[in-house]
């Protein structure tokens, strides 16, 4: 009698708690709600009030929280997931990607001339033609290409054309003179200038040697910078990106963002990560870390390295020659000392350090460097990462967890560099590669992205490889090294609240739960269920940002 009494009295206690609460904004039930909150992973329904989660469960529950001006949003039939957040990406790279001679997906290098000469068709002579994303990996002749056919075909005009992983560049001679390389040009520490055999400058200039090369080119205008920036969250929002990892920003950039941010015209969570140089970094530790600026849409408190160049062009630095490049072990692009030094000063200003390493000298060294800052400037939840990871020596793999270092890879990069990755290093040091299983056993959490506009925005490609390391026409038979998969949830995982956590914003973002923003993404199909063969075709039908409409699809009703 006493228990159901009590029983009585908790209820009664429970229902004038709910009468007192508030009645919520909007109320989403019907759909097959998959949370990322391993408290709730699966459920029927939540309730919104202004920006924030209020609660979750079944639809009962939830519609005890709805009032006279509370909208319902039914999604009978379809799948909502939480805002997908990409934990590498560039933003300001990919809005001027989006005004460039696209060249992802040639064939061929006459290909890469065909576009580019139509595109100097309507453009005034003298004026610099920008194109982004060929990939001699893809075409049959997979040297890289030589300016000749390119310059006799495009003579009055400028052209500086990026490879797919932006660690190489292409120029034709009208380029190559204004930026001043020549045969007598010495290469700068950490960059190649590729030359044929007289000495004379193919054109193809590698790393640090493409970044001097891109400094001499004309600034873009703040007002550029916004227009572009502009269509490349819109184009992100279509994908159901509410979030992203933005590595290596300069103070131009982020004033420009923050200004958006500011005026109500950026509608996505920015995890910035400042860029590598004196100045910058001189400015943002002094200003100090910045949390949820502007309602939530700019965090600053994290700084990018790069320590080596990309695997497809040879610049990712390797403990033994390539496979296909004897006497080429890459290249060291910043030091381990320099790595030390702004690791030390990361940890005593509260800023977290991620550092781009690929090959497994570039990881090695930036394991060792971290250690050795963490000995002197001990600081437990530091979450240190390594951008990309992709080639692992076996003895560094227990490292991540020993050192709580994160590993941030993209599953997107897998599918597309197993087709030749064997190649650059042999079939013995291939299996340290993409080696997400193996590190997931450690420990860790590896939170997954695109490194767009390098691949494509599209979170659900890197979502699929996790668990299928299979490309889009499913090749190859049970995954590629099918030992490294992850499990479906876990690929959910590294697309939510994995990266949340990785930017010290699991409070917030990362899962659908109380208390935190509602982001959440509107899916024609059950990504957790259906075959994998059917998840590239899944259609982003809504996205939402902190319980705000910000994009739909136009046949979305029908």
């Amino acid at each position: 009698m006493k228990i159901r009494i009590g029983l009585v009295i908790c209820l009664s206690f429970a229902n004038s708690v709910a009468a007192q609460e508030a009645p919520a904004d909007l109320l989403v039930t019907g759909a097959t709600i998959y949370t990322a909150d391993v408290n709730n992973p699966v459920t029927t329904a939540f309730a919104v009030r202004q920006d924030r989660i209020v609660r979750v469960g079944s639809e009962a529950e939830v519609l005890a929280l709805e009032g006279p001006n509370t909208e319902r949003l039914d999604l009978s039939g379809l799948t909502v997931i939480p805002g997908m957040i990409d934990a590498h990406a560039h933003l300001a790279l990919l809005a001027m990607f989006l005004r460039r001679v696209d060249l992802v997906g040639t064939t061929s290098f006459a290909d890469v001339i065909e576009r580019v000469s139509e595109e100097a068709a309507t453009t005034q002579p003298g004026v610099w033609i920008r194109g982004y994303g060929w990939d001699q990996n893809d075409w049959e002749n997979k040297e890289f290409p030589t300016h000749e056919q390119l310059s006799t075909v495009v003579p009055n005009n400028p052209v500086f054309l990026e490879r797919i992983d932006g660690h190489a560049v292409l120029l034709n001679a009208v380029a190559l003179d204004l930026v001043g390389i020549t045969a007598a040009t010495s290469d700068p520490e950490g960059g190649r200038t590729l030359r044929d055999q007289q000495g004379n400058p193919t054109g193809v200039l590698i790393d640090n040697a493409a970044d001097s090369a891109e400094a001499r080119l004309p600034a873009t205008s703040s007002q550029e910078i916004r227009e572009a920036a502009r269509g490349a969250i819109a184009h992100l929002s279509a994908f159901g990106l509410t979030g992203i990892h933005d590595a290596s920003v300069g103070q131009d950039t982020i004033d420009v963002f923050e200004e958006m941010a500011r005026e109500g015209e950026f509608n996505l969570r920015s995890y910035i990560m400042v860029s590598n140089d004196d100045a910058n970094l001189e400015h943002y530790l002094r200003r100090g870390p910045q949390f949820g600026l502007y309602d939530g849409r700019i965090w600053i408190r994290s700084i990018k390295i790069q320590v080596d160049g990309a695997l497809g062009s040879r610049g990712a630095a390797l403990l033994e020659d390539y496979s296909d490049d004897p006497r080429n072990r890459g290249l060291i692009t910043a030091s381990y000392e320099r790595v030390h030094e702004v690791a030390v000063r990361a940890l005593r200003n509260g800023f977290q350090l991620n550092v781009h390493a690929i090959g497994d000298r570039g990881n090695r060294n930036v394991l060792d460097a971290y250690e050795a800052a963490l000995d002197e400037v001990p600081v437990a939840d530091h979450r240190f990462r390594i951008e990309h990871a992709q080639i692992l020596h076996p003895d560094d793999i227990t490292r991540f967890a020993e050192l709580g270092v994160i590993p941030s890879m993209q599953g997107s990069h897998q599918t597309s560099d197993m087709y030749w990755a064997t190649d650059r290093v042999g079939p013995d040091r291939i299996r340290g590669a993409y080696a997400w299983r193996s590190l997931l056993d450690t420990g860790v959490i590896v939170p997954n992205g695109s490194d767009f506009p390098v691949e494509s925005a599209n979170p659900l490609i890197s979502f699929r490889a996790f668990f299928t390391r299979r490309d889009a026409d499913g090749w190859p038979e049970g995954g590629w090294h099918p030992e490294q998969r992850t499990s479906r949830e876990e690929a959910l995982l590294s697309m939510t609240l994995w990266p949340a956590q990785a930017a010290f914003m699991e409070d917030v973002v990362g899962s659908l739960s109380p208390g935190k923003y509602a982001d959440f993404v509107v899916l024609d199909r059950d990504i957790m269920s259906v075959s994998e063969d059917q998840i590239l075709d899944t259609k982003v039908l809504m996205t939402f940002l902190g319980g705000r409409l910000i994009y739909e699809r136009s046949n979305v009703s029908n």
